[in-house]
């Protein structure tokens, strides 16, 4: 199903704006970004978007992608490709309990 989230732009955006928020970043594949923030931070949808201890997998849409490129390039640089194109952008989520952190992967396709 693809998102167009509300909850998953003002994450990013928050993300973007405060890094330091962010808790630990890695990649796990050249196209994708993992970022880990700490539970404590409000999110609306949280039961929804961060399933404790389950993945939660959304593809944005299309009209997403497009209205929030430079939003979405900001991160995809972070990646290891090294020429940001990419029509779809995947979003899995998840609350790891035992942490006490939220999970976002990036993958950018």
């Amino acid at each position: 199903m693809a998102s167009n989230s509300d909850t998953i732009y003002y994450l990013l955006t928050k993300l973007k704006a405060h890094p330091e928020l962010i808790l630990s970043q890695g990649l796990f594949s050249s196209n994708s970004l993992v970022l880990s923030f700490s539970d404590a931070f409000k999110v609306a949808n949280s039961d929804y978007y961060f399933p404790d201890n389950h993945l939660m997998v959304n593809r944005l849409s299309p009209g997403f992608v497009a209205k929030n490129g430079e939003l979405l390039d900001y991160f995809f640089q972070q990646t290891q490709k090294q020429y940001p194109v990419y029509r779809d952008v995947w979003v899995t989520t998840s609350h790891v309990t035992r942490m006490g952190q939220y999970l976002i992967d990036l993958s950018f396709e």
